[in-house]
């Protein structure tokens, strides 16, 4: 019996279009779920060296809630190459002018931290808002397990 690998072809023709609802959901569960898909840990073809996965669209990211006194505790760190110039951003602030950054550095740090990782962001797409840009493509509503 021969192990039959994909190539690059197979896998781009495979690619779905998923619309991910985050009104109401914990930032958690749903990146997790956001991060498989976009993996592709969610098909029977999935290997670790490939990027297999779908393509997910995510809309009301300004609408994601988080457990506990995280409102009020969580912060966003970056650092600016200067010494000493650490910036801390709260999450409050961040959701008031950047709420579809939230979503996507929650995915972000449950992907592959390597080339392989970035091109699996790059099929993550997040809107503020219901509406999104993406319709030409027929994306299927998908129902996320947990809320």
């Amino acid at each position: 019996m021969k192990t039959e690998f994909l190539n690059n072809t197979d896998l781009v023709n495979d690619r779905k279009w998923y619309v991910v609802d985050a009104k109401d959901m914990v930032l958690g569960r749903l990146s997790t779920q956001v991060a498989t898909i976009l993996k592709g840990k969610h098909k029977p073809t999935y290997a670790p060296n490939y990027d297999n996965g779908d393509f997910v669209i995510v809309i009301n990211a300004d609408k994601v809630r988080l457990t506990g006194r995280k409102e009020e505790t969580k912060s966003y760190f970056r650092h600016t190459g200067y010494v000493g110039n650490e910036k801390h951003i709260s999450y409050k602030h961040m959701m008031e002018f950047h709420p579809e950054r939230i979503v996507e550095y929650a995915v972000k740090g449950m992907l592959p931290k390597n080339p392989l990782g970035r091109a699996m962001f790059k099929k993550l797409k997040v809107f503020a808002g219901e509406e999104h840009s993406h319709a030409a493509q027929n994306p299927v509503k998908l129902e996320l397990k947990y809320k």
